[in-house]
C-alpha cells in the first residue's frame, strides 16, 4: 500500500481541543462552567474546525484538586450537570461530526471515594490492598523519601490503622495499588461504562505514575535542583514513576478500547523522548498518542526545537503517530511564554508539524496568563508553595467570549477573575476581524484539513539556525508546502542550500506576505512565519 493509499483514522487526521469545563461556559449563573455551557458552544468549535473535544474531569469530587480527586468514577459532579446532560453532550458532539474524549484519572482517587473509606477503615478490610499502605521506619519516620508533586512528603500517617498511605499528589488523593488485579478490573470497568455511553477515547492522567517500585527504594537527589523549582524536583523520581510494569497496565487499557470501534487512548506523560515513546507499546499496542510536551518545556529557540522535532521523528516506533501540544491546564499559556507575536508563529508551527495537534481553549484568541492575587489563589500547587509562583490558576481563567459583563462566560461571579483586556480580546470581536488571532487559527485549520500533505504528509527538515526554522510537508501526488518560521524578534534570512524552492505564500503571520511569490532566498521580518505552496 503506498503512502497515498494509507487509511488514517479520525485522530490522525483531526484536531483535538482541550476544554477546562469550569472555565468554558456557565449556563446557570453560579460562576462555574458546566456541560450545558459546553453544549451551547459546540457550534463555535465546529466552525473553528475542531474535530475532537477533550474534557478535563467532570466526575463527582470534593474538588481538592479541581476534579482530579474523584469520589465516583461513574457520575457527573452536580456543578457540571447530570448524566442526562452528559448523554446529551455525547449526542450533540456526534451530531456535529466531532468526537468526545474524557479525562480518566486512574492513578489516584479522592480520600472520600468509597474504595478508600473502606480501605482505611481497618487493616483487614478486603480493600486494604487497593491502596499503598506501609509501616513507618523503626523510628516512626515515613517509609521512604518520596515527595509529593504538590509539596512535602508523599506519605500520610493514618491514626486509625497505624500505617502510612502513599499520595503522589495531595494527601486527599491517595494512590491506588495498580499491582492489585481487583483494582485493574475495577478501573477497566470504569472505562467500559463510559465507552458504552459513546465516549470516543480517554486522556489518561499521569499515566507514568501508575506503578511504583515494589521495594520502595529511595529516589536519588537531583544534582540540577535550583531553589526556584518545585520542592518535588529536589529528587529524581526514578523509583516512584515510570516502572517497567506500567506498560502491562497500558496494554490492558488498550485491549479494552480495541473491543470498541476506533477509540483513542492518550497518555499524559512527562518524560524524555526515548522513555516517552516506550508508551506506544510493543507492536503499537500501548497508547495511540503518548502526549508529546516538548513545545511546552523547551526554550523557544529555533535550533533546539528543530533538533527536538528530528529526534522525535527519528525515534518514533513503526506505525507510531506523532502529536504536538502548545499548552494545557498545568502549564503557562503559550502567549505568556513567548509573547503575543510569537504566539502566532507557534500556532503556525503547531498546525503544520506532522501529527495530531492539541489546542488548549483560549489559545485561538491569544489568551494569556491572568495574574491572580494571593488571596484569590485556588490551585493547591500555588497554595502549598506560595513563594514559588507555581499556581496554575493563571492559565485556567474563564474563556473570553464577548465584551459583555464577565466576558459572556457567566451571569454570576466567575470562579476565577478574568483578564483585564477581555473587552478587547474576545471571540465576538475577533470573529469580525480578518487579521485577528481567531481568523488566523480558522484559516490555518481549514487549510490543514483540506491539504493531505499538511494533514498526514511527511516531515522533511530543511534548515535551522539561531532564529529560523524551515521544513517541508509533502505527500506523493499532492501539493507540497514550505513552512518558514522566524522564532526571534529580529530580521532573519533564509537561503536554500540545495534545492529550488519556488512558490507563493498562502498564509502568513503578517497578512502582507500573502500572495507573494518567493524563491530560494527569503528575508523574514522579526516574528514572521510563512506557509508557502511550492510550485
Amino acid at each position: 500500500m503506498t503512502q497515498r493509499e494509507t487509511k488514517h483514522v479520525w485522530w490522525q487526521e483531526g484536531i483535538i481541543y482541550q476544554i477546562y469545563p469550569r472555565s468554558y461556559q456557565d449556563s446557570n449563573g453560579d460562576g462555574i462552567g458546566d456541560l450545558q455551557g459546553v453544549i451551547n458552544r459546540l457550534d463555535y468549535l465546529q466552525k473553528l474546525g475542531i474535530t475532537a473535544v477533550w474534557l478535563s474531569p467532570i466526575y463527582p469530587s470534593p474538588m481538592a484538586d479541581f476534579g482530579y480527586d474523584i469520589s465516583d468514577y461513574q457520575g457527573i459532579h452536580p456543578l457540571f450537570g447530570s448524566l442526562a446532560d452528559f448523554d446529551q453532550l455525547v449526542s450533540e458532539v456526534h451530531n456535529r461530526g466531532m468526537k468526545l474524549i474524557l479525562d480518566l484519572v486512574p492513578n489516584h482517587t479522592s480520600d472520600q471515594h468509597p474504595w478508600f473509606l473502606e480501605s482505611r477503615s481497618s487493616r483487614d478490610n478486603p480493600k486494604r490492598d487497593w491502596y499503598l499502605w506501609e509501616d513507618g521506619l523503626p523510628d516512626g519516620d515515613v517509609p521512604n523519601n518520596w515527595l509529593s508533586v504538590f509539596g512535602g512528603p508523599a506519605w500520610e500517617w493514618d491514626e486509625t490503622t497505624g500505617q502510612y498511605y502513599y499520595h503522589a499528589f495531595l494527601k486527599e488523593q491517595p494512590d491506588l495499588n495498580w499491582r492489585n488485579p481487583e483494582v485493574q478490573e475495577a478501573m477497566l470497568n470504569v472505562m467500559r461504562f463510559w465507552l458504552d455511553k459513546g465516549v470516543d477515547g480517554f486522556r489518561v492522567d499521569v499515566m507514568w505514575h501508575m506503578i511504583k517500585d515494589k521495594s520502595l527504594r529511595d529516589n536519588p537527589s537531583n544534582p540540577n535542583y535550583q531553589p526556584h523549582m518545585a520542592t518535588y524536583d529536589q529528587l529524581l523520581p526514578v523509583y516512584s514513576t515510570d516502572q517497567p510494569e506500567v506498560h502491562d497496565i497500558v496494554l490492558q487499557m488498550r485491549h479494552v478500547l480495541d473491543g470498541y470501534d476506533e477509540r483513542l487512548l492518550i497518555g499524559e506523560i512527562y518524560l524524555p523522548i526515548h522513555q516517552l515513546v516506550a508508551y506506544y507499546g510493543i507492536d503499537g499496542k500501548g497508547a495511540h498518542l503518548p502526549f508529546n510536551f516538548q513545545l511546552l518545556l523547551l526554550p523557544w529557540d529555533a535550533r533546539q526545537i528543530a533538533t527536538a522535532i528530528d529526534q522525535y521523528e527519528g525515534v518514533l516506533p513503526a506505525g507510531g503517530w506523532p502529536n504536538w501540544v502548545l499548552g494545557n491546564h498545568d502549564q503557562p499559556r503559550i502567549g505568556s511564554r513567548v509573547g503575543k507575536e510569537q504566539a502566532r508563529v507557534a500556532a503556525l508551527l503547531l498546525l503544520t508539524l506532522r501529527g495530531t495537534p492539541t489546542i488548549y481553549y483560549g489559545e485561538e484568541i491569544g489568551m494569556r496568563d491572568v495574574p491572580i492575587p494571593f488571596d484569590e489563589v485556588q490551585d493547591p500547587q500555588g497554595l502549598n508553595m506560595p513563594d514559588k509562583n507555581l499556581s496554575r490558576d493563571p492559565a485556567r481563567t474563564p474563556m473570553q467570549w464577548s465584551k459583555d459583563k464577565h466576558a459572556g462566560f457567566t451571569e454570576g461571579k466567575p470562579w476565577l477573575r478574568l483578564a483585564r483586556d477581555f473587552s478587547r480580546e474576545n471571540v465576538a470581536r475577533q470573529q469580525d476581524d480578518t487579521y485577528s488571532m481567531l481568523s488566523f487559527y480558522k484559516r490555518l485549520i481549514a487549510l490543514r484539513q483540506q491539504e493531505p500533505a499538511l494533514m498526514v504528509g511527511n516531515y522533511v527538515p530543511v534548515y535551522a539556525d539561531t532564529q529560523i526554522l524551515a521544513y517541508i510537508r509533502q505527500l506523493e501526488g499532492h501539493p507540497r508546502f514550505l513552512i518558514l518560521l522566524n522564532l526571534s524578534h529580529r530580521p532573519g534570512y533564509f537561503k536554500a542550500k540545495d534545492r529550488s524552492l519556488l512558490g507563493v505564500v498562502e498564509i502568513a503571520t503578517s497578512p502582507e506576505w500573502e500572495g507573494t511569490e518567493v524563491n530560494d532566498t527569503i528575508s523574514l521580518g522579526g516574528d514572521d512565519g510563512i506557509l508557502v505552496r511550492l510550485n
